[in-house]
């Protein structure tokens, strides 16, 4: 069975990790572990509160096929977790990596992104970092990036976050297809 880790922030961001969660659990059959700095409560931007399943500095990529980092506006302060080691554990070993909307941040300054495409909600927004030498690698892009086993996007691309995930953990099949179609089709162009 996969199994996914899932590292929630106090405020994250419900919507970047929904489509995920739900999909993985219950259509594709992944473990999904919740994880949080310290294992305590979170209450997500929306009010949802939820009990993590362990603390996220005690996540180990030998327990996982990958690591998932949900955005949320803690990312952008001083209270953002330092997740450095256990992003570089996964990343050792060859893991799935992902990340998303503030989440990238972490990815940035772990030096995650530093060889590899990726996205963010914009170049300006990690272009700063400590840590961060990947300018040249950043796509400005309105889907998820991949590049091998790192999957990044911007807070507003939850479905193409979630499909490339999949794609990264080489989980394809006609399910797939499916959910792409069905979360992806309001953002088809209309006919005329």
């Amino acid at each position: 069975m996969t199994r996914l880790a899932v590292v929630l922030t106090e405020a994250f961001a419900d919507w970047e990790v929904g489509q995920l969660t739900a999909s993985a659990r219950t259509e594709f059959g992944f473990d999904v572990v919740t994880a949080a700095p310290g294992g305590a409560e979170v209450r997500s931007m929306g009010g949802l509160r939820v009990t993590p399943d362990t603390a996220a500095e005690a996540l180990r990529a030998e327990a996982f096929d990958g690591l998932v980092l949900c955005g949320g506006m803690i990312w952008e302060t001083e209270k953002a977790p330092d997740l450095k080691p256990v992003i570089a554990d996964f990343m050792a070993r060859g893991k799935l990596v992902a990340g998303i909307c503030g989440a990238t941040l972490a990815l940035a300054k772990a030096g995650a992104l530093n060889n590899a495409a990726h996205t963010s909600n914009a170049l300006r927004f990690i272009a700063d970092l400590p840590g961060y030498s990947g300018h040249a690698h950043c796509k400005d892009a309105p889907a998820a990036v991949r590049d091998g086993m790192l999957v990044t996007a911007p807070g507003s691309a939850p479905t193409t976050f979630a499909a490339e995930i999949y794609r990264a953990l080489d989980f394809r099949n006609e399910d797939l297809d499916q959910y792409l179609l069905m979360f992806g089709a309001e953002h088809q162009p209309k006919a005329a």
